[in-house]
């Protein structure tokens, strides 16, 4: 026994030191948990000036940006500093042929010129507390998994209503680990969020889906908005007379960069990892799901790509669609290889068998744990063809945007049957609004492409019983010719041309019900979302809430079990601290890579005229004659850098801070062998990337001669302020 108990000790211990920058932890509980490792890691700030509620503190700084991603304060004009794959859509909604931002950038040298951005915003956390015992009040181990929820939501209610706070703040609650615990957030929405800079695409998304999850990159990601305020500084809707915001705390910049073993933290919003998972839902992952999932995202590529490489004026329509399906598209091959590659599958049998041998050797664990691994096990065997049937319908159909029109006409069928006229001339104004902002970014040409080679997989690559009847039916009048299939479909619909929507919507309630339903876009979109709920998703919530509770226990139980490790919650969008060092890596046998980029680099990928390799000739001007100022270092200019902090999505234009507390740079990206850390995290492989602040600079200062936005910002070098 006392060997057994020193073998798990020293498994424990390898498993803290090893994964001792693993962690996305709640900034509130710091000061117990982590400010000690931090301090021993480099920090020299202390956990009250990362979170306080008393003083300002950095978290004063940092928001969440659209819900999507991070941003931070830099200057106390409300300057704001994203990255710019999370400012694009606002800069492609505001370029067109005559005025392309995405090709040449944006600057506003003046407040006037900063563009309003309709229904972007910015949230700021002001408070985080512990409600873990008000939400679980009256909730037991008996109840099922609706009964539980029913009780946990009457008591969220309450909570929320009773939240101390002002009128103009907002309150919401999240689950950690796995619904073990809540958290309640007092937050600031501020919606009067105007862009103010963006370098052109060449510079701020260059090297593009060649580069992207890849090291070493060399691209300046990055973006400036402004917040404005009302004159009380408080949230207010967008008007002329808003003024920019002054914030309770701003991000003082070094221009000190960064060398191999300094301490760095990113603070953000990451969106969602799952750290904690039984191996059969990673096997699943690996073998099933992210494979699946990929297919149906080449076809996609490959057919977006193929129009906007022909037609400039599609390349604006898509870019943004494009960017979102490549993204997790190249990710999730990353994830399969990463996960392959650190055997995260056995590693995490490893850690069940001994979760095991600690159970069997505890009665008080034995009564409730004894079966918990082998029930997991069958849950997952259980969900997965219908997890299967799940990706095919959830990443074909959404791509497929008539069917997403369908849906929105659907709408007022709906409001018409529940609600008669009233209801539908309502939800009428509200889909030509929405619809209107859709077929912006719309070519039927490119839809009635996808459409046939996304279909033809969902019929190939299925079960039978998950494939709509009806789709059967009409390819087979079709001689089974998808692309026949295709054009007799966007030729009888009337819902892939707003004109013809606009027409269809002018008759009565009736007469446009009527015609809507007869539409075949309509009946294939509504026949395809029957066949998926009958034969796939209404098993998939039973078989989810069982995995659910499952997980949920096994969560506590490996805390109850393995109590020497220190727990983080699984990411969920709210506001996480993350630190490391500065550090190479070494992804694959006999490569190595150093943990700086410089613009030589980008000089040396240049491609004239490539889509993803071109550059400004402005540029390759300041680069021949090393014109990069105070942001440039023995002759070269600093790109971008990485280091071991633990990020994920969300975490996107997420600050670096260095020991102190300054910026040294914005955090955009992962490795590509890393991007299974939201599943695995291995300090081996897992790198985050960020620009160097300084390229930052010199593309502001030097290439966009934006001297306003630089007089605003708080340089520092050596703990010394630089004017």
């Amino acid at each position: 026994m006392k060997k057994y108990a020193l073998l798990l000790l020293v498994f424990l211990s390898v498993l803290a030191k090893s994964f001792a920058e693993e962690g996305m932890w709640l900034p509130q509980l710091l000061q117990t948990l982590n400010e000690k490792q931090m301090k021993k890691m480099g920090m020299r700030i202390s956990a009250s000036d990362i979170y306080s509620i008393s003083k300002g503190s950095l978290k004063d700084a940092i928001v969440s940006f659209g819900g999507f991603c991070t941003a931070e304060v830099i200057s106390d004009q409300g300057l704001l500093l994203t990255n710019h794959h999370c400012g694009f859509d606002a800069i492609q909604n505001h370029s067109s042929i005559q005025n392309n931002y995405i090709r040449d950038g944006f600057w506003a040298y003046n407040k006037d010129q900063e563009l309003r951005n309709e229904g972007l915003f910015a949230t700021f956390i002001i408070r985080i507390d512990d409600v873990t015992a008000d939400v679980l009040k009256g909730v037991t181990n008996s109840m099922t998994e609706k009964e539980r929820q029913s009780a946990i939501d009457k008591n969220l209610a309450g909570v929320r209503s009773s939240a101390k706070k002002e009128s103009y703040q907002d309150v919401f609650v999240r689950a950690f680990f796995e619904g073990n615990k809540y958290y309640l957030f007092v937050t600031e929405t501020y919606r009067d969020v105007r862009l103010v800079g963006a370098p052109p695409s060449s510079i701020g998304n260059y090297g593009k889906d060649t580069d992207n999850w890849m090291w070493p990159r060399h691209t300046g990601d990055f973006s400036m908005f402004r917040i404005y305020a009302g004159k009380d500084n408080k949230p207010a809707a967008y008007s002329p007379n808003n003024v920019p915001y002054k914030p309770k705390r701003s991000l003082n910049i070094s221009l000190d960069g960064v060398k191999e073993g300094d301490f760095t933290m990113v603070f953000g919003f990451p969106g969602r990892t799952n750290e904690y998972l039984h191996s059969s839902a990673i096997e699943q992952i690996v073998n099933v799901s992210d494979p699946a999932k990929i297919a149906i995202r080449t076809r996609a590529l490959q057919v977006i790509d193929g129009f906007m490489r022909k037609d400039e004026e599609i390349k604006i329509q898509y870019a943004a669609k494009y960017a979102g399906i490549s993204n997790a598209w190249k990710k999730w091959q990353g994830e399969v290889l990463g996960l392959t590659k650190t055997n995260a599958v056995e590693k995490r049998k490893e850690l069940e068998a001994n979760f095991e041998k600690i159970v069997l050797q505890k009665p008080e664990f034995n009564l409730v744990y004894i079966n918990l691994l082998k029930d997991l096990k069958q849950a997952y065997a259980a969900i997965e063809p219908y997890a299967y049937a799940r990706d095919y319908f959830t990443e074909i159909f959404p791509r497929i945007e008539v069917f997403g029109f369908a849906n929105q006409l659907n709408a007022l069928v709906n409001a018409y049957e529940k609600n008669g006229e009233t209801g539908y001339n309502t939800a009428k104004e509200k889909a030509l609004t929405t619809l209107a902002e859709l077929f912006k970014e719309y070519n039927a040409q490119v839809d009635q492409k996808l459409f046939e080679g996304l279909m033809e997989m969902y019929v190939t690559n299925q079960k039978e019983q998950y494939v709509s009847p009806l789709f059967r039916d009409m390819l087979k009048n079709a001689g089974n010719s998808y692309a026949q299939t295709a054009s007799d479909l966007y030729t009888r619909t009337k819902f892939s041309n707003l004109s013809s929507i606009k027409t269809l919507l002018a008759g009565s309630a009736k007469e446009v019900c009527d015609a809507i339903k007869a539409d075949p876009a309509w009946t294939l979109s509504q026949d395809i979302q029957k066949t998926y709920s009958s034969s796939a998703g209404s098993k998939i919530g039973e078989l989810q809430a069982t995995i659910n509770q499952l997980q949920r226990t096994y969560m506590q139980a490996q805390m109850d079990v393995f109590t020497q490790k220190a727990y983080y919650p699984d990411a969920n969008s709210t506001l996480r601290v993350t630190y490391g060092n500065v550090k190479p890596y070494q992804p694959r046998d006999a490569v190595k890579f150093d943990f700086y980029s410089y613009l030589d680099g980008v000089i040396e990928k240049y491609k004239p005229g490539d889509y993803e390799f071109d550059l400004p000739q402005k540029l390759i001007d300041l680069y021949k004659k090393k014109d990069f100022g105070r942001y440039g270092v023995n002759g070269r200019q600093p790109v971008c850098f990485i280091a071991a902090n633990h990020t994920t999505g969300g975490n996107s234009g997420s600050p670096a801070l260095n020991a102190d507390g300054n910026l040294i740079g914005l955090n955009f990206d992962r490795v590509w062998e890393g991007t299974m850390s939201d599943i695995n995290y291995d300090p081996t492989i897992c790198r985050n990337i960020m620009v160097d602040i300084r390229y930052v600079l010199f593309i502001v200062d030097k290439y966009a001669e934006a001297k306003n936005i630089i007089a605003e910002l708080k340089l520092v070098s050596k703990g010394k302020p630089v004017k």
